[in-house]
């Protein structure tokens, strides 16, 4: 196991905590109730950092369109976190919802100080829009977008949110040169296996943590084909990092 320069854990689909080696604690797309997490969102005492790469619920921990307890709003009314987010989903933060998080509206290409952390939003290939069935329309929280995350060691770790592979991941890694990279891998509604083992090439990371995958039958990629992509590309010096959800690395 490389060491990362911070710990992690994933608690299966997109969700996953970092604990800087400060101590600063960074949660990403908490949807707790995805059926492979080992935690509750009533569970969670923590949360300096709170970033949400896009407004489906399966990433948001609800549906922002039919209401209802939603897993990234109750976890800020408990720790009232930063939450940088893209520019039309703060203006649901601040106008919809009354949560006491410091939201801070940004776009792609942005930087942000956050908690002795600089967040910088980048580029996905994916969709973002949520059915809102009360008046029958689709409920628009801006565009999805990934997140390099800079610690204050000075790692840099990427989590890409949904996307396919795109080219300009060579751009994310001449601007912005990640450590480690949280990529999905499921299929289907992101890239395979084969997807992400260009991905990791396009962005020169030295490990890879698989996520997005084995949540439902659909996304069928696994680690092991993604270790299999990585030697067909001459890459399996690349780590990949792939623990049980809940189990704590680092």
């Amino acid at each position: 196991m490389p060491d990362l320069g911070f710990a992690f854990t994933w608690y299966g689909h997109a969700c996953v905590e970092i604990e800087s080696r400060a101590g600063t604690r960074v949660l990403i797309d908490p949807w707790f109730g995805n059926p492979r997490s080992t935690k509750a969102a009533a569970d969670v005492d923590a949360c300096d950092v709170l970033l949400v790469t896009h407004g489906h619920s399966d990433h948001l921990g609800g549906s922002a369109g039919n209401g209802g307890d939603i897993d990234a709003l109750t976890i800020a009314s408990r720790t009232s976190p930063a939450w940088p987010c893209i520019h039309e989903m703060s203006l649901w933060l601040t106008g919809a919802t009354g949560t006491p998080a410091d939201v801070m509206g940004m776009n792609k290409g942005g930087t942000v100080a956050a908690r002795d952390l600089r967040i910088t939003m980048v580029h996905a290939e994916h969709s973002a829009g949520d059915w809102a069935s009360g008046p029958a329309l689709m409920l628009d929280l801006g565009e999805p977008v990934g997140f390099v995350v800079e610690l204050e060691n000075g790692r840099r770790v990427y989590h890409a949110g949904d996307t396919d592979v795109f080219g300009d991941m060579a751009l994310i890694r001449e601007l912005h040169r990640p450590d480690v990279a949280f990529l999905p891998i499921g299929g289907h509604f992101t890239m395979d296996p084969r997807g992400a083992a260009k991905a990791v090439e396009l962005l020169g990371v030295s490990a890879v943590v698989p996520i997005h995958h084995g949540t439902f039958p659909i996304l069928a990629g696994t680690p092991d084909e993604l270790r299999a992509a990585l030697a067909a590309r001459g890459s399996s010096h690349v780590a990949v990092v792939d623990p049980e959800p809940g189990a704590r690395v680092g």
